[in-house]
């Protein structure tokens, strides 16, 4: 089955309420990331799988990317675990993504 994500499904499956400016960014953000559609799909079970760890993935408010982001945690373990899913979810997907130094956040730059 083939589910294709429009900018209001994005903002719906990621927890935004719909408004003009965030459509807009949602639709920056898909045609900003390199072939979007081929996995579009997988971003919404990332995010709910990424949910036990205090982890989701968002809209970034500094750039046209999504970004996946886990918030700061005192256990190692659950940091360790999420760092580990969103690798195993990337090489999966053959998703391009880019860490940001010193922050438990990745952007989703595309396919690759």
């Amino acid at each position: 089955m083939q589910l294709d994500i429009s900018p209001e499904v994005l903002l719906s499956q990621l927890g935004y309420a719909k408004s003009d400016s965030s459509l807009k960014q949602a639709e920056q953000v898909m045609n900003q990331t390199k072939d979007f559609s081929k996995f579009s799909k997988h971003i919404i079970s990332l995010n709910d799988h990424l949910k036990k760890m205090n982890a989701y993935v968002t809209l970034s408010n500094s750039s046209d990317y999504l970004k996946i982001k886990c918030d700061e945690n005192d256990a190692n373990e659950i940091i360790e675990e999420f760092h580990h899913e969103v690798s195993i979810w990337a090489d999966k997907y053959n998703i391009d993504l880019q860490k940001l130094d010193n922050k438990l956040v990745y952007y989703i730059l595309g396919a690759n």
